[in-house]
């Protein structure tokens, strides 16, 4: 099948993407890798009257030390990233889930702020970018606005982005020789959507772990911080914290598999994530 028609626009800043998008409200629509977008154009899924084009724009595709934090703008392409020395050694976590990102191919066209941004409940960098507590910058008429990463996801597909605003960058905090993180997924086969998966990151005191952040992916319609098995986990017990994921995740049937097997894959996955979070494996 192919697309419907549609315009074509090529940004040439942040602030024409804005005013295109101003312009043309629900009618446009962002194209950054277009993994995702150029999918649902072929099925008809989307049809805009307008594709605005965001990969001319200067200085979305750059990786830098800012401070505390790693910056990664939106057009950063994930295989950009996972060759990248300041995401190996400062942003660990995302080294650690971006081989699992579908296939090379992929991964050479398909963007950091383009996966945060579509937020697809089993894609892996909307949980990491959770369990990391990070922040989004969203440009939009009245200037650039920050986001955490627990304010972010508000539903299937839906973020806190505006009709007439856009993602440019991510923020996530540097690690520290005391942070610990772990990353773990269960598909079918290697390259296709996880059944479930587990993204952490916890503070190592000791032989204790403090504010430990829980989030799953493919088990609901958003990433899912597992709140109450975080607060079980810190008080040292991996038991408790699987029975605390009754408190968490109600995981709904889907074409994969069903909810049950997938809470019992989420008990799994805490278990081998914990022992990467003891262990300090990162």
């Amino acid at each position: 099948m192919k697309p419907a028609p549609f315009a074509y626009a090529k940004a040439r800043s942040v602030e024409d993407a804005v005013k295109l998008l101003s312009e043309h409200g629900d009618g446009a629509k962002l194209l950054a890798g277009g993994q995702s977008l150029m999918a649902t154009l072929n099925m008809r899924l989307s049809h805009p009257d307008l594709l605005i084009d965001l990969n001319t724009i200067p200085g979305l595709d750059s990786i830098a030390l800012n401070g505390g934090d790693v910056a990664i703008g939106a057009m950063v392409r994930h295989a950009a990233a996972a060759r990248s020395d300041v995401i190996g050694k400062h942003a660990p976590l995302i080294a650690m889930a971006l081989p699992h990102i579908a296939h090379p191919a992929i991964r050479n066209r398909g963007t950091i702020g383009g996966s945060i941004a579509f937020a697809d409940p089993a894609a892996e960098l909307p949980a990491c970018f959770l369990a990391l507590g990070g922040a989004a910058e969203i440009a939009g008429k009245g200037g650039g606005r920050w986001v955490k990463a627990d304010d972010f996801f508000k539903g299937l597909y839906e973020t806190a982005i505006g009709p007439d605003e856009m993602l440019t960058a991510i923020r996530l905090p540097v690690a520290t020789p005391e942070m610990r993180y772990g990353f773990a997924e269960l598909s079918r086969r290697h390259g296709d959507y996880a059944l479930a998966g587990l993204a952490a990151s916890a503070h190592a005191e000791g032989s204790s772990l403090k504010n430990v952040r829980l989030a799953y992916f493919g088990v609901g319609l958003t990433p899912i911080r597992a709140k109450h098995a975080e607060t079980a986990l810190a008080e040292g017990s991996v038991d408790e914290a699987v029975k605390a994921l009754e408190a968490d995740l109600d995981p709904p049937d889907d074409i994969q598999e069903t909810g049950a097997v997938k809470m019992h894959l989420a008990g799994v996955l805490l278990r081998r994530v914990a022992a990467q979070l003891s262990g300090g494996h990162a």
